[in-house]
């Protein structure tokens, strides 16, 4: 297949692509990288791979139809998998409107250039061709402890402007499958972690504080739960979703790790204490600091991964404990690449404050 990927710079993007190239996943013939580079897209992620001959990255913006149509055309693309989003939460609080525009705006510009191509095409062709969004599980809402984890079929109900854009994007490729019969697929995530996890989220974040001996910021009394779901893993369920799922359906995938926020920050502390422990002997929990909860803040977030473990046979690689260990030994061999970013492009901001965990 000759795949168009947008976003590809980003973490999950990147891990993807990396996952298809040099990984253990389906191999493309030509893996079209389409990402606009805006403060969460690095290059650096893929640098190893810029001399591949399946590869082709360019710069763009999912929203520029002409660009994306000509791709689709000149690269004969067979699938089109769409992480391009604006995906903070606390970024989305600030500043809502840029989440519009990239992840309703966008996808519907997107969807349109698809369809075109996609009607333009032999029907033998259309039948082969496919639209994989990519979304999340805050578009669910949140949950109270000891209710039934998302299912594919519960009701949206988001609760941040990230959220709402997200939902929003789900709803229009689901409207263009059943209103044109475009061959759409999505996928709703829990919360990733990994390599090339972007500084300012909560693990990669309390990590590299950590090594500061900088302040661990927790927000409100960190009962917060998440469902954690390793990179690589999710990697995985994108390329059987791709290749496998029904047409029109939503597969949530989750990683089937539970955990408050508190907790996960102390098991961070923990690994660090034992792989790079601090001078004097002092543990990294002494840095743990709780800070005032951000406005809105979901409570408890779980993935019912049933329908895709059934349908395709999925499920995650990693436990936790295994993935985690992966994920710290990762940020300890690769601090230069942290660095780089931090240095170059947050120079006014202060990585170190509670904001932007999600």
């Amino acid at each position: 297949m000759n795949l168009l990927v947008t976003g590809g710079c980003g973490f999950i993007g990147s891990n993807f692509i990396r996952h298809l190239l040099i990984g253990e996943g389906t191999r493309p013939t030509l893996l079209v990288n389409l990402d606009k580079l805006t403060y969460a897209g690095n290059p650096a992620n893929l640098v190893d791979l810029a001399s591949d001959p399946r590869y082709h990255f360019v710069r763009g913006d999912i929203g520029d139809e002409p660009l994306v149509g000509r791709l689709l055309r000149e690269h004969r693309i067979d699938a089109v998998i769409h992480f391009a989003a604006e995906s903070h939460v606390d970024r989305s609080i600030d500043s809502p409107e840029p989440f519009i525009q990239t992840n309703v705006v966008g996808t519907l510009r997107l969807l349109n250039a698809f369809r075109i191509y996609w009607r333009d095409q032999p029907a033998d062709r259309r039948d082969r061709l496919r639209f994989l969004h990519i979304s999340t599980d805050e578009v669910y809402g949140t949950l109270a402890p000891g209710e039934p984890a998302f299912r594919e079929d519960t009701p949206f109900a988001p609760n941040s402007p990230y959220a709402a854009s997200k939902a929003a994007s789900d709803h229009l490729v689901r409207s263009f499958h059943h209103t044109y019969g475009l061959p759409v697929l999505t996928t709703n995530c829990s919360n990733n972690y990994g390599p090339y996890h972007f500084p300012e989220k909560l693990i990669p974040l309390m990590i590299l504080n950590a090594l500061e001996t900088k302040p661990l910021p927790v927000y409100g009394d960190g009962l917060q739960v998440r469902d954690w779901l390793y990179v690589v893993d999710h990697a995985r369920a994108i390329d059987l979703v791709l290749h496998r799922g029904r047409l029109g359906q939503t597969y949530n995938v989750g990683g089937l790790n539970e955990m408050p926020n508190l907790d996960l920050v102390r098991q961070l502390c923990d690994l660090l204490d034992r792989k790079a422990p601090r001078p004097g002997g002092a543990s990294y929990r002494d840095l743990i600091t709780h800070v005032p909860d951000r406005p809105g803040h979901d409570r408890r977030y779980a993935i019912d991964c049933a329908k895709i473990r059934n349908e395709l046979g999925w499920q995650p690689q990693e436990t936790f404990t295994t993935g985690l260990e992966k994920t710290v030994d990762w940020f300890l061999a690769n601090r230069a690449w942290a660095a780089d970013i931090t240095e170059k492009r947050y120079q006014r901001e202060r990585l170190g404050s509670p904001t932007n965990q999600e």
